[in-house]
């Protein structure tokens, strides 16, 4: 796997793949128009943001390269790959229990609090990519 150079694109398969770690300065793409919503992507070294119609749905410190992110009713899903372990912030419904897996593995249940974010660590070591997949 490697960054998205275009910051942001449309997957053949619906999902969406965005953010590039590599960037040594912030770097955004507003208006990609995916399934009827307007996203809105920035990213660089330190930070990687990901806004649908103007609502937080990803944010990554430091900075990281998602691929494959499909959100569902029930949740999100998505691979994750960075230069270091990453500290991510998921926008969910509010007040939502949620069970959190990591490359297949449970890590535990999560509740949202009342702003809907999910706060998750990775650990990622530059080369292997990771899956993560948070349903309710």
């Amino acid at each position: 796997m490697a960054v998205v150079e275009q910051l942001i694109r449309a997957e053949k398969d619906g999902s969406i793949s965005f953010g590039n770690y590599e960037l040594p300065e912030k770097k955004k793409l507003e208006n990609f128009e995916h399934n009827g919503n307007v996203l809105k992507v920035k990213t660089f070294k330190d930070i990687t943001k990901l806004e649908s119609n103007e609502n937080f749905v990803y944010e990554s410190v430091p900075g990281t390269a998602v691929t494959n992110f499909k959100e569902t009713d029930k949740g999100v899903e998505f691979t994750v790959e960075g230069a270091s372990d990453a500290q991510i912030t998921l926008g969910l419904l509010e007040n939502t229990e949620y069970n959190v897996f990591v490359d297949g593995s449970s890590i535990g249940k999560m509740s949202t609090n009342l702003g809907g974010k999910l706060n998750l660590s990775v650990e990622l070591s530059g080369d292997a990519p990771v899956t993560v997949r948070v349903e309710c």
